[in-house]
């Protein structure tokens, strides 16, 4: 596994937003949770101060703290203009700015910074990504997958994400992506035929609607369930 420092963008979101995104109800938040491509969220750190079990896999803890924090503040002003630019794909309700939303952003990122070389030693941040994981079968009871499967339908073909579920379901009994709309804000392109694909396979497959909508159309998660 390399990660290639140019391409990452970091981009973190906060234990609340996990919450609403993934509707994750008391009797959820006490189950061994795995969040893939979690990146600098601040999910794990707060988790953890709560006395709950996260373990976060992103390529992106190979790099160090000094590394990644150099990589936040090169990319961050350029990622908030981006939004700017294209302010019309989302919903401005409980994020009312370009400038909250940076704010969220940044908070979120700070927490994970400052957690991140003792959760690492902790075992709580690994270094990996789809659609391999370093990680034993079974070893998880949810994973939980934000912005990336389905998001990036254009960049990650449909046989990645077969293969990238598969490997999700190895670890866990149950998965749920969010978002399952495209950078663009569309339906995903593979959506329907990996729900058919899944169905066939005998898992108990749903895409339910979620409270959190920031990007238009964002509302939904798929849900994953072993028999």
């Amino acid at each position: 596994m390399s990660v290639h420092y140019q391409n990452v963008v970091p981009w973190g979101r906060s234990f609340q937003e996990y919450v609403d995104m993934f509707s994750l109800n008391d009797e959820d938040l006490d189950k061994s949770i795995l969040g893939c491509g979690d990146g600098p969220a601040s999910f794990n750190c707060e988790m953890n101060r709560k006395g709950k079990s996260v373990v976060s896999v992103d390529p992106l803890y190979e790099l160090d703290r000094e590394r990644i924090q150099k990589r936040i503040d090169e990319t961050y002003l350029e990622v908030l203009e981006q939004t700017r630019a294209n302010q019309d794909k989302f919903i401005w309700k409980n994020i009312s700015s370009v400038e909250e939303l940076g704010k969220i952003r940044m908070s979120s990122m700070s927490l994970f910074l400052d957690d991140f070389e003792k959760g690492k030693k902790q075992g709580r941040y690994v270094a990996g990504g789809l659609p391999e994981l370093p990680l034993e079968d079974a070893s998880f009871d949810l994973v939980l997958v934000s912005h990336l499967l389905f998001l990036y339908s254009e960049q990650l073909s449909y046989d990645f994400h077969v293969r990238a579920i598969n490997e999700l379901l190895r670890v866990a009994g149950e998965v749920r992506i969010f978002p399952l709309v495209d950078l663009n804000s569309r339906k995903s392109i593979h959506l329907d035929e990996i729900i058919g694909e899944l169905v066939s396979q005998g898992y108990v497959v749903s895409e339910d609607k979620v409270e959190y909508e920031f990007q238009k159309g964002g509302n939904t998660m798929l849900k994953i369930q072993t028999i």
